[in-house]
């Protein structure tokens, strides 16, 4: 068996065909460029998205303590007025 039986036919390449096949290989080429800018600006926006939720994250972590801080602090008020009515209430019994 000859490795010539084996080759594809060379068939004629009309101007018209390549030109086209190139215009069609440069679009395919600008649209790979087009999608990889579109790929990495979405990676950016991506990379903020995280750090910007990340960052509320942080913020809510301290708003959430804070707020078990003044509700400790409620309660001491709440037991000290609470005491101090009973202690009023003795007086005027």
């Amino acid at each position: 068996m000859s490795t010539a039986s084996l080759e594809e036919p060379q068939l004629p390449i009309e101007a018209d065909d390549f030109s086209a096949l190139e215009q069609r290989v440069l679009r395919a080429v600008e649209m790979v460029k087009t999608e990889r800018a579109a790929r990495a600006e979405a990676e950016q926006a991506a990379t903020r998205f995280r750090q910007a939720a990340e960052e509320k994250a942080a913020e809510l972590r301290q708003v959430r303590e804070q707020l078990r801080a003044f509700e400790r602090e409620r309660d001491q008020v709440r037991r000290r007025v609470e005491k101090l009515l009973r202690q009023v209430d003795e007086i005027a019994s």
